[in-house]
């Protein structure tokens, strides 16, 4: 049995999405919960593993149950009324929630059994990304500092829209991801634009096919360079189009970051994008 979960985190007091020895994380605290529930150690496949800090309100993954976890989920349903029996895979999320408690910093918002073919992971198309800087007009609200990049000065968000929307498209992101070897830095940069909120906060929306390591906080810090006065709109793509690295582009703090939402094609085409992703990951 598979099962989709939709997840919300604060990423401020975790180390990163992935499991690791000895460190708080969102994998860990969960795979943590849904073994108290469910018994045993399942594992959760994740559409984009987030790093230190950074935060998500529309992350998705998917678990694997095997058959006495199946069973131990399925037989919640003959608890219940025989007029109305639960749903076992619904209420699962609340089921986590009550051992993560109820003012956790991580909830699962959902669950729902997995069409045939998902993948949390390779059957996405995109995900999209936002992130929030505070300059000098907008002020400092220490009721938003977890989730909110600030800066000194004023930012012209009208340049900084500029820049983004100039970057948009299928291109090598060299000079905005931290290297991996023998990983590819090619990505489809789908939308990028900047707006201001009703308090004055600058928001990136950024989307693409997918992300390569510190990607969208280097692509914001390149815009926030536009935005000083510090580069010109032209120096972004320039930048871009040489692939290397400079000084100029900063990698913004985590804190600012939300992953908002992955988005996957219909039902019938899930195997199918599954098995291309992970065609083009093994090239990489």
């Amino acid at each position: 049995m598979r099962i989709r979960l939709d997840i919300a985190y604060d990423g401020t007091h975790f180390r990163g999405w992935a499991r690791q020895p000895g460190l708080r994380t969102v994998q860990g605290t969960l795979e943590d919960a849904l073994g108290r529930v469910l018994g045993g150690a399942p594992r959760l496949v994740v559409a984009g593993r987030t790093d230190a800090g950074v935060h998500a309100t529309g992350q998705v993954a998917h678990v694997d149950l095997d058959d006495a976890q199946a069973e131990r989920l399925l037989s919640a349903r003959a608890r219940g009324s025989a007029s109305s029996p639960p749903d076992p895979v619904a209420v699962l999320a609340a089921r986590v929630s009550g051992v993560t408690g109820a003012y956790s910093d991580v909830v699962v918002t959902r669950t729902a059994p997995a069409p045939q073919g998902f993948d949390a992971r390779f059957s996405a198309v995109w995900r999209r990304y936002a992130y929030r800087v505070a300059d000098r007009s907008a002020g400092y609200d220490p009721l938003e500092r977890h989730r909110t990049t600030t800066v000194r000065g004023d930012l012209d968000v009208a340049r900084m829209d500029a820049a983004a929307r100039a970057l948009i498209g299928l291109h090598d992101f060299a000079a905005y991801c931290k290297p991996r070897e023998e990983a590819t830095t090619i990505r489809t940069l789908l939308e990028f634009d900047w707006h201001r909120d009703a308090a004055g906060v600058l928001i990136a929306n950024v989307r693409a096919d997918a992300f390569c390591h510190s990607m969208v906080r280097a692509l914001v810090g390149a815009c926030v360079a536009v935005g000083e006065g510090r580069l010109d709109v032209v120096d972004a793509v320039e930048i871009r189009d040489e692939r290397e690295r400079v000084p100029e582009i900063k990698v913004l703090a985590a804190r600012g970051l939300t992953l908002t939402e992955v988005g996957y094609p219909g039902a019938a085409l899930l195997a199918a994008r599954a098995e291309q992703t992970r065609a083009r990951r093994d090239l990489e």
